[in-house]
């Protein structure tokens, strides 16, 4: 016994515990709406056929860059064009002779009556020859607007009737933005207000944008309203129909912050440890707010504190402690 006793009273103390400190810093913390949104292209129509006839030329490729009204495909045109020669050598026939009955009308040659029909004839041939133009361009495909078309659907010598898709155009040099907002959040939301908007296919990547438009009626089954934004889109890297989370931040506000592995959870309680000039721990209740990027905001702190962030499970109201830097603190505590 005795020798056990001896033993024990030779035994060295245990050090402090090895734990990483920082001091409590300022963070911009804000109120932040997410949402989920569809992308949608700033301009899209799809092309069709005006008329029954068979395609004579193709002018555009898969995914091919294309002002506005460029030609981008051609229908046979060739009964068109005839009609539109005979119409054409008619009103010129009726405009010469409207010309000579009006001169015989101002020597008193002719009568009101006959200059009047003659007018009406070379208005009915000029009408006619504007109908046979109309029935040209019916056949001469054009984009609306600059954009990018679709993959190409059709060929060359192909038939195709009133109506069939031709051609799809799409303006994608913005992206309009659409996403639903809970009802309960609608007061909080107002045209121009900043977006920010990421996808999976770009990771890490933020689009910004704004609110321009919010649909004055609200969804009866979902209860909630549809917003949406506009992204410029530089490259053209959004392509329609991507799936994009959003988050418009609001109250933004700085506030003291600290690694939200510094806070303690004992029930409605929040705590943190708080380190003196001789390093020893003291418990500090503190009100927590927001959290942001692995930081919680913290009330009841004086400027300055120094907050244990790792190892705090080694730690206890009171207990002297030693600081290293975080990769110390890490590798003791894995160890332990």
């Amino acid at each position: 016994m005795l020798s056990a006793c001896a033993a024990e009273a030779e035994a060295p103390p245990r050090s402090p515990p090895l734990v990483s400190a920082e001091e409590v810093r300022q963070h911009s913390f804000a109120d932040v709406i997410e949402a989920v949104g569809t992308a949608n292209a700033n301009e899209q129509v799809v092309i069709a056929a005006n008329v029954t006839e068979r395609v004579e030329r193709v002018l555009f490729s898969d995914s091919m860059p294309v002002a506005r009204g460029q030609l981008l495909a051609v229908l046979s045109q060739a009964s068109e064009q005839a009609l539109l020669d005979g119409a054409i050598a008619a009103e010129q026939q009726a405009n010469s002779q409207y010309e000579r009955i009006n001169a015989l009308f101002e020597r008193g040659f002719a009568t009101q009556a006959q200059l009047d029909q003659q007018l009406a004839a070379a208005q009915r041939a000029r009408a006619q020859s504007e109908e046979a133009r109309a029935a040209i361009s019916d056949r001469m495909i054009r984009a609306p607007f600059a954009g990018y078309t679709g993959l190409r659907t059709i060929s060359a010598g192909a038939v195709v009737q009133a109506g069939t898709p031709l051609v799809t155009v799409s303006d994608i040099s913005r992206i309009k933005l659409d996403f639903p907002v809970p009802e309960t959040l609608f007061a909080r939301l107002a045209p121009g207000q900043a977006i920010e908007a990421s996808a999976a296919a770009f990771p890490g990547q933020v689009f910004s944008g704004r609110i321009s438009a919010i649909d004055p009626v609200i969804d009866l089954n979902s209860r909630a309203v549809m917003v949406r934004a506009v992204l410029p889109n530089p490259g053209a890297r959004l392509k329609p129909g991507m799936l994009l989370t959003v988050r418009i931040r609001q109250s933004e506000r700085m506030a003291d912050a600290v690694p939200e592995l510094a806070v303690i959870g004992q029930g409605d309680r929040r705590s943190v440890f708080v380190l003196d000039a001789d390093n020893v721990a003291r418990s500090v209740t503190v009100t927590t707010g927001l959290r942001d990027g692995g930081l919680v905001e913290v009330q009841g702190l004086p400027p300055g504190a120094r907050v244990v962030t790792e190892g705090v499970l080694k730690v206890t109201d009171g207990m002297q402690v030693r600081v290293a830097d975080g990769a110390a603190a890490t590798q003791e505590a894995e160890a332990g």
